[in-house]
């Protein structure tokens, strides 16, 4: 059995400025650089042999903290946000009551992807401890997926949280 360590990216810049990052790199604000060294101190006993990562700088950056010196790290597009179109870089309060532009990726996609990076651990990493570091909406979809439920009844996460998925 595959244990899967699944977290999201400290906050970022944009987080605390409540911007749509989406697809955008990201930068690690000094708390989430801190809220990653927090979670290193955390993880450091649970023998992780495999580090995923978003190929977004917020999730490579969480990743490296995370892992520390010495460690390899695997990036992926299968971890990245969800592309958010038209509201990418946008004020987040500002969206509410907005009709959606056609091109943010749909939940059906995004569901695809999560089912395409849960089968892409198994088959890669039987038996492994594995540490993923995502994003706010890709991991809910992974856990939609993991545990057959509606994406709303997927609980938010944090910055820099995790939670564990045995596969």
């Amino acid at each position: 059995m595959t244990t899967l360590y699944l977290v999201r990216h400290g906050e970022t810049v944009d987080n605390q400025r409540q911007i749509m990052q989406g697809q955008t790199q990201g930068k690690l604000n000094e708390t989430g650089i801190r809220q990653a060294e927090e979670l290193r101190e955390k993880l450091a006993g649970e023998g992780i042999d495999v580090y995923v990562s978003s190929d977004l700088y917020r999730s490579i950056e969480t990743c490296r903290i995370i892992m520390g010196e010495g460690a390899n790290m695997i990036t992926t597009p299968l971890l990245r946000e969800r592309d958010w179109g038209g509201f990418t870089g946008r004020y987040i309060p500002e969206l509410k009551d907005e009709v959606w532009p056609d091109d943010i990726e749909t939940l059906d996609a995004l569901k695809k992807r999560a089912q395409c990076f849960l089968n892409f651990i198994r088959e890669s990493y039987p038996e492994s401890k594995v540490l993923a570091v995502g994003h706010g909406i890709i991991n809910k979809a992974i856990q939609s997926v993991y545990f057959d439920k509606p994406m709303n009844e997927v609980p938010r996460m944090m910055n820099a949280e995790v939670r564990v998925l045995m596969l």
